[in-house]
């Protein structure tokens, strides 16, 4: 498993890499726009969190473990997921509609976290929404024919593949942790969360889901898949055996200088508008 220093190498590297073309001209239909409007809306503010809690979190936890590089990891994490708000605010700017400051999502979302400092219960969230979120900028992507906003989709789309792999890998140090009793504990707990928030966001976001070609059993499906490759492998893996895991994402990519097995390579200048990720 890589070091946080590694991972702070990888968000390094990958911040040197420009995906979106800010010269091409938004090109969306208002009927589409208004299927996807509010959705986008929501889940730009959804990532423009500043992180001060999760920040703090990651100190104790860093303190406790002896691992003080792990606070700019999560700093230069956090750093990305502000870029995909900026964006996605770039975005709504160029095609007249407003950020919200307001969504009854990201302000229960903010309200579980704000009292929280347990690393285990930051990064449980955390794994589930961008879980969710690989599915949703998919869907986001094939909703419409806008080349910008696709491209906007696969920059995020590569960056949360990283994302899951980094704090799965958390996950697992933590739940390795933990007594077999606090294991067996954890595991139903951990899939009945899964499946409480990825039923939500279909729930408030079921238009956009639809007219990216997803119906609620196909999501499910997919949400199975992400379950599997996340809180799943977590607590099934024994010792180690999360070595080999990869970044759920099929985007051309080059390795970084960096990287060595079993470490991600780091991704590539691609021309996003044409590449599809992989949710299912």
């Amino acid at each position: 498993m890589p070091t946080s220093t590694e991972w702070i190498a990888h968000y390094r590297e990958n911040a040197r890499f420009q995906r979106v073309d800010w010269g091409l001209t938004p090109d969306i239909t208002p009927d589409k726009l208004r299927i996807i409007q509010r959705s986008l809306q929501a889940w730009q503010l959804g990532e423009t969190s500043d992180g001060k809690n999760l920040i703090r979190a990651a100190g104790k936890y860093a303190a406790k473990t002896d691992d003080p590089a792990y606070v700019r990891a999560i700093e230069l994490f956090i750093k990305e997921e502000q870029k995909h708000g900026g964006n996605l605010g770039r975005y709504l700017d160029k095609i007249g509609v407003p950020r919200v400051q307001k969504d009854w999502g990201d302000t229960l979302f903010r309200k579980v976290r704000y009292f929280n400092t347990n690393m285990e219960m930051w990064t449980l969230p955390v794994i589930v929404v961008e879980s969710t979120a690989q599915v949703f900028y998919q869907a986001l992507k094939d909703a419409t024919g806008c080349p910008l906003l696709r491209q906007i989709c696969t920059d995020i789309l590569i960056d949360e593949a990283y994302h899951i792999t980094f704090q799965v890998e958390r996950m697992s140090t933590i739940y390795q942790t933990k007594s077999p009793t606090g294991r067996a504990l954890r595991r139903p707990l951990y899939r009945y969360f899964f499946w409480a928030v990825a039923t939500l966001v279909w729930v408030a976001h079921r238009r956009l889901f639809k007219a990216g070609g997803n119906t609620f059993e196909g999501y499910c499906r997919k949400m199975h898949y992400k379950y599997h490759k996340t809180l799943g492998r977590v607590t099934k893996q024994t010792t180690g055996s999360l070595n080999s895991h990869k970044p759920d994402v099929c985007v051309p990519i080059y390795a970084s200088p960096f990287c060595a097995p079993p470490f991600p390579p780091g991704p590539s200048a691609i021309s996003a508008g044409s590449t599809r990720t992989t949710t299912s």
